[in-house]
């Protein structure tokens, strides 16, 4: 398997970093949608703020009868305005749709050029292919006085104060802010705002608005008796209004709950099919099988959900085969038993009474013998049974397994080929005797004459190998005999022994010991061979089982 990365094997360590990632990229395009929108605002404030101005200065254009006159209040308007007007065609332009689009309502369009920090200015003159364009580097009082004084200049082709108050109003329209005429008294100046006023010259205040939008107003006087006119407020740019902060932050709070959604959601559909899968287990069905998708730590828990399921159904399924077979098993010593106590009952000879007794002695004994076997069994199927892993000496062990066999005095030869007395390999030391033991054990009920025993270490693998010289096991039988009470036909039948738990209790230690337990034909002695092999340094002490062992004696006890 490839090496897994963190952001692969931890579900959480995705959803902080995607997390961080989303609230990295709404900042970013948070940043991005104001910077455009204000762009955008600002070039409509300028172009809505200029079209009011350069109207007047259209207008005075207009006003001038004679092309020389025309030239010369250019000439006096550049000198108030500071940066000098020019008429031009409006063919030599070349001018955007939606410049065009604006000329012909008679509005002004702005160009900003960064580079040298200047405003290019176009306004169309009524009735005219002309424009009248201008550059501006910056916006300042005195475009402000000059602006007055285009506004008195246009005022004095209307001779009533009832027709110029119809023009304000009508150039309120084109300024869009109000321009009106109003008493002096009604206006909150101080002295000084007032005497500049009698010098004929404009005032320009300022009002911060309390924070929440400034403006400034501009008061002239006018040719009317007590009356001086009043420009403005006029709203000065806010960089960030309310409304923008407000719809900006709605519309990044909905682009992280929709990442946050998309970084959760599936998630939360797999735990839902876990969820799926823990109820359909709660009714009873072992059979349900939760989709493993990815290797974090959801599909580390879906895996485990699935083993701990298959597991339990192996438990029932063995308990339920373990039920049976014990109850078969018990059946014959306890009716021997039974027949032996009804002898007793009848007979008086005293040799015939002891023989009976031995006879129970005996049946007993097989029933001791066969109930040590079950629990040892149990024990080893019930959970991870308590292996106190230590560095084992093969050498040490395979002779202490001669010794205990030759004990037993046996006509079979025992042949034991020793490794290398510095082999050692990290195992429980009473379960490997126990399945030396029982492989030696049972290649004794069916050999002829040999059988063979060895071990050593290959690979980072320590091996047991365990041969004899009978009629070995078919290859269609070699998986079922490691299930529970299984015997096989012909030469291996009842009535060579035992209960058919032995090599049973082999594949459960192999099982925990996460080794590989096999079974073959014997290369010399052409009897039956059985191999365990397992590693020489356990990984951990609580041990997740070997998936190909597990799989092999699940499909063992299924195909039984």
């Amino acid at each position: 398997m490839a090496r897994l990365t963190l952001t692969e094997r931890s579900i959480f360590f995705r959803i902080y970093a995607g997390l961080l990632l989303v609230c990295i990229s709404v900042a970013f395009f948070a940043y991005l949608l104001v910077d455009t929108l204000n762009q955008e605002r600002v070039q409509n404030y300028r172009e809505t703020v200029a079209t009011g101005v350069f109207y007047l200065i259209g207008q005075g254009v207009t006003n001038q009868s004679t092309p020389a006159a025309r030239t010369y209040w250019l000439d006096d308007a550049s000198r108030l305005f500071g940066s000098k007007f020019e008429i031009v065609q409006i063919d030599d332009v070349k001018l955007k749709a939606r410049e065009l689009r604006r000329l012909e309502q008679e509005q002004t369009v702005v160009r900003y050029d960064s580079s040298v920090n200047e405003y290019l200015v176009y306004h169309r003159i009524s009735g005219e292919n002309n424009l009248l364009t201008v550059r501006v580097s910056q916006v300042g009082e005195r475009q402000v006085r000059a602006l007055a004084i285009f506004l008195l200049d246009d005022l004095s082709y209307y001779p009533t104060q009832e027709a110029k108050e119809a023009r304000l109003h009508f150039l309120s329209e084109k300024f869009s802010f109000p321009i009106r005429l109003s008493e002096l008294e009604k206006l909150s100046l101080d002295q000084d705002q007032i005497a500049r006023l009698r010098r004929d010259e404009p005032v320009i205040i300022f009002n911060d608005g309390n924070g929440i939008s400034s403006y400034i107003s501009v008061v002239a006087p006018s040719d009317v008796e007590g009356r001086m006119i009043v420009i403005g407020p006029i709203s000065l740019f806010n960089w960030f209004p309310f409304n923008l902060l407000a719809s900006v932050v709605l519309i990044c709070m909905l682009l992280i709950a929709l990442g946050v959604y998309g970084l959760i959601f599936p998630l939360e559909r797999r735990l839902r099919l876990l969820q799926a899968g823990v109820d359909q287990v709660s009714k009873g069905n072992l059979d349900t099988k939760v989709q493993v998708v990815g290797h974090d730590d959801i599909a580390r828990l879906s895996m485990t959900f699935n083993a701990m399921t298959g597991h339990i159904k192996r438990l029932i399924e063995s308990q339920r085969e373990l039920t049976r077979a014990v109850s078969h098993e018990l059946r014959t010593p306890v009716a021997r038993i039974r027949f032996a106590v009804d002898m007793l009952a009848d007979t008086d000879d005293a040799d015939s009474r002891q023989l009976q007794k031995n006879f129970i002695d005996e049946d007993i004994e097989s029933l001791n013998d066969l109930i040590d076997e079950i629990l040892t069994y149990a024990k080893l199927e019930e959970g991870s049974p308590k292996l106190d892993w230590e560095m084992v000496n093969l050498s040490q062990l395979l002779e202490q397994i001669e010794r205990e066999t030759n004990a037993l005095g046996k006509p079979i030869n025992i042949r034991c080929i020793l490794p290398s007395p510095k082999m050692e390999a990290m195992a429980d030391r009473r379960y490997l005797h126990r399945v030396v033991q029982n492989l030696v054990g049972n290649a004794m009920r069916y050999a002829s004459s040999t059988v063979q025993v060895s071990g050593g270490i290959e690979k980072g693998m320590a091996y047991i190998c365990v041969e004899d010289d009978g009629h070995g096991i078919a290859e269609v039988d070699r998986e079922k005999i490691f299930v529970p009470f299984a015997r096989l036909d012909d030469s291996r039948t009842r009535t060579s022994g035992g209960y058919g738990l032995g090599l049973s209790i082999v594949s459960r230690i192999a099982f925990w010991f996460n080794a590989n337990l096999s079974v073959d034909e014997s290369p010399s002695l052409k009897g039956a061979r059985f191999i365990m092999r397992w590693p020489i340094r356990q990984v951990g002490v609580t041990i997740a089982a070997d998936e190909l062992t597990q799989e092999r004696v699940e499909l063992t006890i299924n195909r039984s």
